[in-house]
């Protein structure tokens, strides 16, 4: 046994994992779509408040050589900014100064919001989101709200409604059911998107653009299976038998329900009580 071999047994024999999501419960039992999904959109976004320096060392003003350290501004995202599409933007949060001699204090830079219309040609709709100039920049630069949403990453994206919108245009070219009643228009924008398709499958749309809430919810009411009752199954048993042996009562009678408050084995039953008669 080689000595690499070795040292790598023994971090395994002495690291432990710690648990998460994925390790244990529901989250353990999601399907390797989701999670790839989940690894997508928790990935690190393009930088869009700083500017990401290229290569490992960079000269300053002084002649210096210094490493590059690209450290990623903390960002704010709020409820709101799951309703509009922000274009990769959200709350910067740190310190500000309103003269040389005053001390700093805490500032939130917020970005610039209006409402806009906005087309998918795919869903054939027009949407009134809450917008930012940079969104409706990449849109331009995409051609079309379409092409910006599937070329995107969800990491860009980040807002769960550009998340869900994408799912259902994802969803609308593998099924082939955009307009409806015009195949002429349906196989021209099929055509015209086809090619964002090469990269998903369809139970990858199916669980694209979830919440992890979402995601365990939607896979609980696949696993869910509606309990039958051991009363049903030995009604059925004993029903067989009687049918077997000939029994003229058993004849013409179904498995009776749990809902069914009376039955042909109350009839057969001496000590059942009966329906009274007026």
């Amino acid at each position: 046994m080689s000595l690499s071999s070795v040292k790598e047994a023994g971090k395994r024999l002495y690291f432990f994992q710690r648990p998460n999501r994925w390790s244990r419960g529901i989250g353990a039992e999601l399907p390797l779509e989701y999670k790839k999904f989940w690894r997508e959109w928790r990935r690190q976004p393009t930088a869009v408040h700083y500017i990401e320096q290229k290569g490992t060392y960079v000269k300053n003003a002084r002649g210096e050589v210094l490493p590059v350290q690209n450290v990623a501004i903390p960002l704010l995202y709020t409820k709101e900014s799951d309703n509009g599409i922000w274009g990769g933007e959200a709350i910067v949060q740190g310190f500000k100064k309103k003269g040389k001699y005053k001390r700093r204090v805490p500032h939130f830079w917020i970005p610039h919001l209006k409402k806009s219309v906005v087309y998918s040609e795919v869903l054939d709709t027009y949407m009134n989101v809450v917008v930012t100039q940079r969104a409706i920049n990449l849109i331009h630069e995409n051609h079309g709200f379409d092409h910006y949403l599937l070329k995107t990453k969800a990491c860009d994206l980040r807002s769960l409604l550009a998340l869900r919108l994408k799912r259902q245009i994802l969803m609308a070219l593998a099924d082939k059911t955009l307009y409806p009643d015009n195949p002429e228009k349906r196989m021209e924008v099929y055509a015209k998107y086809e090619k964002y398709l090469k990269a998903y499958t369809r139970e990858r749309i199916e669980w694209y653009g979830l919440t992890y809430l979402e995601a365990c919810q939607k896979w609980l009411k696949l696993k869910e299976t509606t309990p039958q009752p051991l009363k049903i199954q030995y009604r059925s048993e004993l029903i067989a038998k009687l049918k077997e042996n000939k029994i003229k009562e058993a004849e013409n009678v179904d498995v009776v329900l749990p809902e069914e408050t009376s039955s042909w084995l109350n009839k057969l039953n001496p000590f059942s009580k009966s329906p009274k008669t007026n």
